[in-house]
């Protein structure tokens, strides 16, 4: 008679041989030389105590990695001590097989059997269902995050906080860095009228917070229903500590995030999205290489002479193989950060805007949104209001736009204040 094996233990030899090959280094590794845990290590150490007993489905992508390389649900798959029975997949998809705007539908995970349901999209009563549905629990978080207000992976995190206190589940944090640092925040804050995707609530452009933090402030402030919430904090993690001083390997969260300098730049050049430059999609250096066909040399100059803290400006010329001006030469400049603790990309990205409709006031246009004509412009959208596109306009410098959106990040910075968990920094 032939021997029979679960899926399970077929995924436990598995996860045991992929150890054994010497990758990385164990996620339940407690060498001294080895301080910093995310979350999801912080519960595996401590044998799934938290949610023992619990019927558990996560929200989750690519990113949901262990230092050794192996993702997470893999792993929990495997292991008799966790009852994984659900995947959420975010925008881009749990595997990551979908490009920007796009998700994976509903199937059954290949290599793990698991049911992934596709929460793009979703939220309210009809995210609730799925929820409910899938038979969970407890549904855990863990997504790394960008920094960025109009990133959209935290507004996944508050859809699904919402959803879960509709359909009475508990939910559960397992935090990340922020990439970006969380030294402080920067930028214009959301206002109820742009409220969309991009950004749901009033907080400022580049957050400066933790999925963790955020997770918090959003259940105090922002859910008319709080969720039973639980955070499971990082450990060695200080705000002030850039990403390459954790040791976590980066995984790209969407296919146009693909290093950590990108995430560094992004809550500022990602403005661009709302403008007929490209933004760089379509180059191997996307959110860093920005530039249109009209761009020249001129631009780059102008920008250096401004001496931004912590950046510096490059003449580019590229030619994007998707998106915005497709198989065109793109002139235009490459930003690069000199010194990250000095570097504000908000401001940055402000400077960037204005420079450049001065340079080319016949040429540079925002984009325009035709299918949503009380909120036509994409950049109002994506920073909160109108003042930045209105101040441009009307040919303000990058100090005095700055100046708009001041007082209403000091209030934030005070709110922020209350849910920061971790210490350095401000």
């Amino acid at each position: 008679m032939g021997h029979f094996f679960s899926r399970r233990a077929l995924l436990s030899t598995a996860a045991v041989t992929v150890a054994g090959t010497g990758v990385g280094i164990s996620p339940l590794d407690d060498r001294p030389s080895r301080r910093f845990r995310t979350g999801v290590e912080v519960l595996m150490a401590d044998d799934y105590e938290l949610v023992r007993g619990q019927k558990v489905g996560i929200v989750t992508n690519p990113t949901g990695i262990l230092p050794d390389l192996r993702h997470e649900v893999d792993v929990m798959a495997a292991s008799d001590k966790i009852d994984l029975v659900a995947v959420f997949g975010p925008e881009h998809g749990f595997r990551g097989t979908a490009q920007a705007g796009g998700s994976e539908g509903f199937y059954e995970d290949e290599q793990t059997g698991l049911p992934v349901y596709d929460t793009y999209l979703k939220s309210g009563q009809a995210l609730a269902d799925i929820f409910t549905g899938s038979g969970v629990d407890t549904i855990m978080f863990d997504i790394q995050d960008a920094g960025a207000r109009f990133y959209t992976y935290i507004w996944t995190l508050f859809d699904s906080m919402q959803a879960a206190a509709l359909a009475g589940k508990r939910f559960v944090v397992l935090d990340r860095p922020n990439p970006m640092t969380g030294r402080r925040a920067y930028g214009p804050i959301m206002t109820p009228r742009f409220s969309t995707f991009i950004g749901r609530e009033a907080i400022s452009q580049a957050h400066g917070m933790t999925v963790g933090e955020l997770a918090k402030l959003f259940n105090a402030e922002f859910l008319d229903q709080p969720v039973d919430l639980t955070i499971v904090e990082m450990r060695g993690w200080k705000r002030d500590q850039a990403y390459e001083d954790t040791g976590l390997p980066w995984v790209l969260p969407s296919p146009n995030m693909p290093t950590v300098e990108t995430a560094i730049v992004y809550s500022g050049t990602g403005m661009f999205e709302g403008t007929n430059l490209s933004e760089g999609r379509g180059t191997t250096r996307p959110f860093e290489l920005i530039g249109a066909p009209y761009a020249d040399h001129r631009w780059a100059d102008a920008l250096n002479a401004l001496g931004l803290p912590g950046a510096g400006f490059r003449l580019s010329y590229f030619t994007p193989t998707f998106s915005k001006h497709v198989n065109t030469l793109c002139g235009g400049v490459q930003l690069y950060v000199t010194d990250q603790k000095a570097f504000d990309p908000v401001k940055t990205g402000i400077a960037m805007l204005v420079t450049v409709k001065q340079l080319y006031p016949d040429d540079f246009a925002w984009r325009y949104d035709t299918s949503d004509p009380a909120r036509p412009y994409w950049i109002d959208k994506m920073t909160g209001s109108t003042q930045v596109r209105t101040d441009i306009d009307a040919g303000k410098g990058p100090d005095e736009v700055e100046a708009g959106w001041a007082g209403a990040l000091k209030e934030f910075a005070e709110t922020r204040a209350k849910y920061l968990i971790y210490r350095g920094g401000n």
